[in-house]
C-alpha cells in the first residue's frame, strides 16, 4: 500500500532548532528506507519566506500500522518536530511511467 505522509513542524520559536538538530538523525532513517524500497520520495514543506515548516513523503508499505510505527519512532517525532502528521492512502504513478 502507498501512502502519502504530511507533518507539520511545532510553531514556536525553538521548533526550528529542534529540526535542525534532529536532521542528520531523521536523513539517516530516510536512507535505510529508501534502500530497503518504503521511502518513494518527499522532502521538507516551506512557508512563503523558504522557511522549513513541515514534511511530506510518499511511503510504501504492507500496512497502515507500519507507517504509523515508523512516524512514531522518527527522529523528528521523538524529537518533538513534528507537531500534526496526517496519514492517507494513496495510489501513486511510478516515476517512468507510460502515462505521463
Amino acid at each position: 500500500m502507498q501512502f502519502v505522509v504530511t507533518a507539520y513542524d511545532f510553531k514556536d520559536e525553538e521548533a526550528i532548532k529542534r529540526r535542525l538538530a534532529n536532521r542528520d538523525a531523521h536523513l539517516s532513517g530516510i536512507k535505510k528506507m529508501a534502500e530497503q524500497g518504503t521511502f518513494l520520495s518527499g522532502g521538507a514543506i516551506l512557508d512563503s519566506d523558504g522557511k522549513m515548516i513541515g514534511s511530506s513523503a510518499h511511503v510504501t508499505f504492507d500496512h497502515r500500522a507500519e507507517v504509523e510505527d515508523w512516524i512514531n519512532s522518527d527522529p523528528y517525532t521523538v524529537g518533538k518536530v513534528w507537531d500534526k502528521v496526517i496519514i492517507s492512502e494513496a495510489k501513486l504513478f511510478p516515476m517512468k511511467s507510460s502515462i505521463l
